[in-house]
């Protein structure tokens, strides 16, 4: 079996909700050991948050299991002395620690990047915020519509008609996660060589614009404002979303070859003379007529046929599915991606997880443990950093715990 990546690597996680938990996520399916550090009595937010009432009253909530297997949960109040120094002991021991509170915060506590660095001058600090930690807005609150707004993302979602609109995810918060996963990974690189550590900024707003590709690039190179257009692809006609006989397909046929083979199939060759069609311009300036004409072609069959007949051909083309469809997909079943780990309190019900889009070596992630009960480690934690139990029961008693 491939030996974890991340195997051996030690990260503290005091982050909450989303944007942190899930880089801690990731970098707990590549084999770090994450100890997800939290508030006594009420932890992260995200374990009252998620569909079901029931299990956020028992702060189990999905949206807090969806993204903590694998850590485990060590309580500490750091607003207390105790408390405190038992993070400044942990972290001695720790290769990386995560935060995604607002600017200023871990200084305030005491516990900012000056004050761990003297403890452990390898450490990576990573620190996630809506806006970093420098500029005018650094301490502005910051959730993901927030910075889905700010980003401009909104403004080129949706139609003409419907636009401003939010994509129906949380992205701004999950791009920032990633953005931090990939940026402690390669300060670990870095630390590898040199032995040196890093402070880690990363802004959710600028990951968000990053992740924007021509929107952005078109702005900046060739001055072009973009704007809404629906499901249709800036870059290509046809490119976009088509009705079929009995729902939406996804097609980009962007280069020539791929647009005469998509009407040889769809029985309309006769659209590769027509002149409004025959140059890649000539379609994107006509692509709601060249729609209507691929359209009723594709009215033949149904989506899922239409899918396996051209993209047998070479014509990048898929159904537009439900979430529980996507799922649902036996690709996804083959690789392994969804799994069932056991529920944290040991109810008889399976916890059905992502795991890691990443494949090394041609095998997936190790499934992890489930995600922690508030606390379930303090003692175990507590312990390896050299505490005894009579000490981590003066904790407890004192309130650090």
């Amino acid at each position: 079996m491939t030996t974890p990546l991340l195997e051996g690597v030690r990260i503290l996680d005091l982050t909450n909700v989303l944007a942190g938990p899930f880089a801690g996520y990731q970098l707990a399916l590549q084999g770090a050991d994450v100890i997800k550090v939290e508030m006594p009595g009420s932890g992260d937010l995200a374990r009252q948050l998620g569909a079901d009432h029931a299990l956020g009253e028992e702060l189990l909530g999905a949206s807090f299991l969806a993204q903590n297997a694998g850590k485990r949960s060590l309580t500490l109040n750091l607003k207390s002395p105790d408390g405190r120094e038992a993070l400044l002991r942990a972290v001695r021991e720790a290769d990386v620690l995560l935060e995604n509170f607002r600017p200023g915060v871990m200084d305030r506590l005491g516990v900012g990047w000056k004050t761990l660095r003297a403890e452990n001058p390898g450490l990576v600090y990573c620190a996630i915020s809506g806006f970093g930690q420098t500029g005018p807005m650094r301490d502005r609150p910051a959730y993901d519509q927030i910075i889905q707004g700010l980003s401009g993302m909104m403004s080129v979602t949706g139609t003409p008609e419907t636009a401003p609109l939010r994509a129906g995810f949380p992205v701004a918060d999950t791009l920032g996660g990633m953005a931090a996963a990939y940026a402690v990974a390669a300060a670990l690189v870095r630390r590898g060589r040199t032995g040196e550590g890093a402070f880690v900024d990363v802004s959710m707003l600028e990951s968000a614009l990053t992740a924007m590709g021509w929107v952005t690039s078109n702005y900046l190179i060739s001055g072009r404002v973009p704007h809404p257009m629906g499901n249709e692809n800036f870059t290509a006609a046809p490119s976009g979303t088509f009705r079929t006989a009995d729902g939406h397909l996804n097609i980009a046929a962007n280069r020539q070859q791929q647009f005469t083979t998509l009407c040889r199939l769809i029985g309309r060759e006769d659209l590769t003379t027509d002149p409004r069609f025959t140059h890649p311009a000539d379609r994107k300036t006509h692509r709601d007529a060249l729609r209507d004409e691929v359209e009723s072609g594709l009215a033949a069959r149904p989506a899922a046929e239409w899918e396996e007949i051209l993209s047998d051909a070479g014509v990048p083309a898929a159904r537009v599915l439900s979430v529980q469809d996507a799922l649902g997909l036996d690709h996804l079943a083959a690789r392994g991606f969804v799994h069932d780990l056991p529920f944290p309190d040991g109810r008889e019900r399976p916890l059905p997880v992502l795991g890691s889009p990443v494949r090394v070596d041609g095998e997936p992630a190790a499934s992890p443990a489930p995600p922690p009960l508030l606390g379930e480690h303090t003692d175990d934690v507590l312990t390896e950093l050299g505490y005894a139990a009579a000490e981590i029961t003066a904790l407890r008693e004192g309130g650090a715990i």
